[in-house]
């Protein structure tokens, strides 16, 4: 399952909710790993960013509802999507 609509929406939420920092501090080697290994968290959150980016308040208030690292996984994927989106742009 991939991010779909606005990135920057979902990583404004993110910040927001203090899960951006922490994220950038850690190993991500074994949590993608751990992420690959047990996608259902990522599919879960991942679904909940896709269905509420129109308004960043509710996104923040679904959001809420998982774990820390559900949030770090959706927080890794919108790094991944944002990496793989410039990575296209430059090779146009």
């Amino acid at each position: 399952m991939y991010l779909q609509g606005n990135l920057q929406t979902v990583f404004d939420a993110l910040y927001e909710m203090g899960i951006i920092e922490p994220v950038l501090q850690m190993d991500w080697q074994d949590a993608l790993k751990e992420m690959d290994q047990n996608p259902s968290p990522l599919f879960e959150v991942v679904k909940v960013a896709n269905n509420f980016q129109s308004d960043v308040g509710v996104l923040i208030t679904k959001l809420e509802l998982f774990d820390e690292r559900s949030l770090g996984y959706l927080a890794m994927e919108v790094a991944r999507e944002y990496a793989d989106f410039h990575a296209r742009q430059q090779l146009h």
